[in-house]
């Protein structure tokens, strides 16, 4: 009956232990998988700053070519309104 006990026992004893080691492998196999979707998590993140910065510096570079258009145009207005003043000048004095 000892001899019994005994077996009884170490057979407890081992299936407490591949429980142990079953639950083990499971956190660990949980672990990884975390980290792996934080990972994940992180580079997407990235990519989503990076793009956004992209996104923000064609913006820039759009309002300074519009500001640069603006300018010019600008510059052609007062040309021509130079223009306009000079030619009614030159009609004054051909007319005197």
């Amino acid at each position: 009956m000892g001899t019994l006990q005994q077996f009884s026992e170490k057979e407890r004893q081992y299936h407490a232990y591949q429980a142990r080691q079953n639950y083990l492998r499971e956190q660990r196999t949980i672990q990884k998988e975390l980290e792996e979707y934080r990972q994940e998590r992180e580079r997407y993140q990235q990519d989503l700053e990076a793009e956004r910065r992209e996104k923000e510096t064609a913006l820039r570079r759009e309002e300074t070519e519009r500001r640069e258009k603006e300018t010019a145009l600008q510059r052609e207005e007062a040309a021509l309104a130079e223009i306009e003043r000079l030619k009614a000048l030159l009609g004054q004095q051909s007319s005197s």
